[in-house]
């Protein structure tokens, strides 16, 4: 069966900002050496901590499990150079304020743990054991989500999976670094949908890309030719990455209001954690690097870097020739999803798609000190989710928080269309963000106080206290 390319038309929202990529874009990846000193958070991915699992003045090796977990949302942390534990202790982290870390001097040798190899033939495994494998990889969600893998490959019975979408769209403007990876490695990224395909009993495979990449799509076109893989052209709007938006736009199907896409038979998987997956079943290495664009006009040489997890990101920007000019604002991530950083010396994690740095000019934006809506409807018109974003953040400013989930405000994937396309610059998207904070948060009270009050009745109490 041979290669099909088709052109998919968007769906409803989403905005046009500058793609900003030409920075980058035509900067092959390259390696850098890691920090003197990394610092590795116990939390980078969805789920529960991890344990660390060494202590001060342990050796430790390239690929060394530093820290795990016994629940199932979870997986290891690895050491990602050779050298000594010199402390467990909190530290900066990008997302989170300050997380228990493992500090590890680098002796600069790399040496690879003793314990690693291949985790052999994945042709030869059954899905359970793939998605094993994969969790002892550490893998995890490479498109900004870090949802554990071996979780999203399995679900339930009740939703047989028939396809799996690799998503190549990368619409965040400025990031390359999911362009680089399969301009430079298509098989291996092919490789990776192949083991994900049979970890979830897929028939079908689906990679798609969008229509301002097509060096990208060419590339991918030559290698799946054959293959019975089919190339999807997206038409070119943010946020057309996003999974359910995917899903619309190249199956027809919908994922229900609050639900996931194996409820529509489908896994879509960021080709970032495919090349992951395909590169530990080949060396046996774990995830203990990522390719980073460090980008934007404040930096000397921005450049697609393969980083070491836990260098700092003053490293990671000193290698790319450090700042020819001082920048108002360095953002982990991109300009519309990315989170401003007020120190460089956080580490780069498993979350780490980019490092942008904005200059005075770029960065200049006036948030109102109260909200004020003109009511012209530009937000309703962007949100890809046909959400309500006025009203979103209307009602978090007043602390209605019956009224968000009523409005669905769960369904936000905070894609940031509505503050962009706003005029009188509403922070939308900050207000929304903290009204699905406080309606979790409201959720978890109340569904912890429901538990506690049918275990009183089991006891054989009234629920009253008496």
């Amino acid at each position: 069966m041979g290669l099909a390319l088709k052109f998919i038309n968007r769906t409803k929202g989403g905005v046009h900002p500058p793609g900003s990529k030409g920075y980058t874009e035509e900067k092959p990846i390259r390696e850098i050496e890691a920090s003197s000193t990394i610092f590795m958070p116990m939390r980078q991915h969805i789920g529960t901590q991890c344990v660390p699992s060494v202590k001060k003045g342990d050796q430790v090796y390239a690929g060394t499990v530093i820290g795990d977990s016994d629940a199932y949302v979870s997986v290891p942390i690895h050491s990602s150079v050779s050298g000594k534990v010199i402390q467990v202790a909190p530290h900066v982290h990008p997302a989170l304020g300050d997380v228990l870390s493992v500090l590890i001097e680098n002796d600069s040798r790399y040496e690879i743990d003793p314990s690693l190899q291949p985790p052999g033939k994945w042709e030869n495994m059954d899905a359970d054991e793939i998605r094993q494998k994969i969790r002892d990889a550490g893998i995890v969600g490479m498109g900004g989500a870090v949802f554990p893998t071996h979780v999203k490959l399995n679900p339930p019975r009740e939703f047989p999976i028939d396809t799996v979408i690799l998503n190549g769209v990368e619409c965040e403007p400025y990031l390359t670094s999911d362009y680089r990876l399969m301009l430079e490695q298509p098989e291996v990224l092919l490789e990776g949908l192949r083991i994900i395909m049979r970890a979830v009993g897929a028939a079908k495979g689906v990679i798609a890309i969008e229509d301002n990449k097509p060096e990208a799509i060419k590339k991918i076109q030559q290698v799946a030719s054959g293959s019975g893989i089919r190339v999807s052209s997206i038409k070119t709007r943010y946020p057309q990455g996003a999974e359910k938006i995917l899903i619309k736009s190249l199956l027809q199907r919908k994922v229900p209001e609050g639900g996931l896409p194996m409820q529509v038979g489908v896994v879509v998987d960021n080709v970032g954690t495919a090349h992951a997956v395909a590169n530990y079943f080949s060396t046996g290495m774990p995830l203990i690097k990522r390719v980073v664009t460090v980008t934007g006009s404040p930096i000397s040489d921005p450049s697609n870097l393969m980083v070491p997890l836990g260098t700092t990101f003053a490293d990671a920007i000193e290698a790319c020739g450090g700042f020819k000019e001082e920048p108002a604002k360095v953002v982990m991530g991109g300009p519309m999803m990315g989170l401003t950083q007020y120190t460089l010396e956080v580490p780069v994690i498993k979350s780490t798609s980019g490092i942008l740095a904005l200059s005075t000019g770029e960065a200049k934006y006036s948030v109102p000190t109260e909200p004020v809506c003109i009511r012209c409807a530009r937000c309703v018109d962007a949100c890809p989710m046909g959400l309500n974003p006025s009203y979103l953040a209307a009602y978090a400013y007043h602390e209605k928080w019956e009224e968000l989930e009523r409005l669905r405000i769960a369904d936000c994937m905070e894609c940031g269309c509505c503050t962009y396309a706003c005029p009188t610059k509403n922070p939308i998207v900050q207000l929304v963000k903290m009204g699905k904070a406080e309606t979790a948060r409201r959720k978890e009270r109340s569904d912890r106080t429901v538990a506690e009050l049918d275990a009183i009745k089991k006891e054989g109490g009234n629920g009253t206290g008496e």
